[in-house]
């Protein structure tokens, strides 16, 4: 019986059923398009920041301080503490493994370079060699396979004109846009590089540009860094680049202070700080360092683009509410009669509010099923326009979608629902 009412009510007013159902599929469907990429939003753009540089600096714990006069560091070759290369591979053992998606150890040498260029305001000058690693494969313990790194990760960004050098060439090298002016230096010629007793001949294989500190540099494989400056398999610096999740308030606190669920909880989250915690466990005797102004950045845009996914499902929602309640209320006002007799009859308020929402929540489903539909092609077409690709197929936030419909749905009756079950049925039937 109740089945039957709530179908001969839509038989007779299909078009205010019709609106109720299409409002619902409306502000479903931009939920659903809108909470898609907002599940991916955090992923993507975390990616493409990364194509902006690390964000985090890996030095030794008790290093010296570092000594630059315009962009050469004077320290003597062999001071300061350095890093082993072998323990490299160790970075894709921490927990957070799968979210270091490159790193880069850097060794720094001053050197004094000759040039045979003509063009050269002076033959020999004083710059610093970069050793690291273009893109070099790297073992993981325990049998985890190789890891393919270096700055073609963490710096893609960086511009060659030319072609980088052979991580496993002894004689190539690229020179920073800055040094390359100021010496006359072309891709093709040869450099003489000699850093204390040590000297190597250096072909130039393309002009970097960075915006950095390497524009007025010499870039060479680390094996030749190494080489001249005493150091086999050694390195100062490590940049790591991460995907990790925007700093909040907890991920703030001091590990020392969270009881041990909390602990678990920070530790098992991409933040930044516990990824630095993780790579410290694996690497004893560094300091690991945010790059602030890398980190800080991407966290606040990526809570910046969330909170504006979240903002348009909100109001959404709250539209298709407001479309659910000027239909319930001119429905209830229409079915005052049919209300009344009802009580007259005997309903119990309890059933006549139960419907309502019966009606009320069969346009949802109906309504969060066309939402669904439509909110994937809308995430699809977003996806493409933003990212270039297109966000995964979640299933599990069909439920939810319905879930959302049902509790719109309501909220848009309550008013009308509240005015049914307060209805004297004595004075609606005199027409009063």
């Amino acid at each position: 019986m109740f089945a039957r009412l709530i179908t001969d009510s839509f038989k007779r007013q299909p078009r205010r059923k019709l609106l109720t159902t299409v409002a619902l599929a409306l502000g479903t469907a931009v939920a659903t398009a809108t909470l898609t990429v907002a599940l991916d939003v955090g992923d993507r753009l975390a990616r493409e920041f990364r194509s902006l540089g690390a964000n985090l600096l890996v030095t030794p714990e008790a290093d010296t301080l570092p000594l630059e006069i315009g962009g050469v560091d004077y320290r003597p070759v062999d001071s300061g503490v350095f890093l082993s290369e072998a323990e490299l591979g160790k970075l894709k053992t921490i927990f957070w493994r799968n979210n270091v998606i490159g790193f880069a150890p850097f060794l720094d040498v001053p050197v004094t370079v000759n040039s045979a260029s003509p063009s050269a305001s002076n033959g020999a000058s004083r710059a610093t060699l970069i050793g690291t690693w273009y893109r070099r494969d790297v073992p993981i313990p325990n049998g985890g396979g190789v890891f393919s790194t270096g700055v073609a990760t963490t710096n893609p960004g960086w511009q060659v004109d030319g072609r980088w050098f052979r991580d496993d060439s002894g004689h190539e090298a690229v020179v920073g846009a800055n040094l390359s002016r100021r010496a006359g230096i072309q891709t093709g010629q040869m450099l003489d590089i000699r850093a204390a007793d040590a000297n190597v001949q250096l072909m130039v294989t393309g002009i970097v540009s960075t915006g950095g500190q390497e524009d007025d540099a010499i870039l060479a494989p680390l094996a030749i860094a190494q080489q001249i400056s005493g150091k086999p398999g050694q390195y100062r610096r490590l940049l790591v680049s991460a995907l990790t999740k925007p700093e909040d308030t907890f991920s703030q606190r001091d590990p020392k202070s969270m009881n041990p669920s909390e602990f678990d909880r920070w530790y098992c989250s991409p933040y930044i700080s516990s990824i630095s915690r993780q790579i410290q466990e694996q690497l004893p005797g560094v300091s690991v360092r945010p790059i602030r102004q890398v980190a800080e950045g991407e966290g606040q845009i990526l809570s910046r683009v969330q909170s504006l996914m979240w903002l348009v499902t909100f109001a959404a929602l709250l539209a298709a509410a407001l479309a659910v309640a000027s239909t319930a209320g001119t429905t209830v006002l229409e079915r005052t009669a049919e209300v009344a007799l009802m009580k007259a009859l005997g309903a119990r308020r309890s059933l006549v509010g139960a419907f309502f929402l019966g009606e009320q929540w069969f346009m949802a489903i109906v309504g969060g099923l066309l939402g669904y539909a439509a909110g994937m092609g809308l995430a699809h077409v977003l996806g493409q326009r933003v990212f270039g690709v297109s966000p995964s197929m979640r299933l599990i936030l069909l439920p939810v979608i319905l879930g959302l419909a049902a509790a719109v749905a309501t909220a848009g009756s309550l008013l009308p629902l509240r005015k049914v079950m307060q209805l004297d049925p004595a004075p609606a039937l005199r027409g009063e």
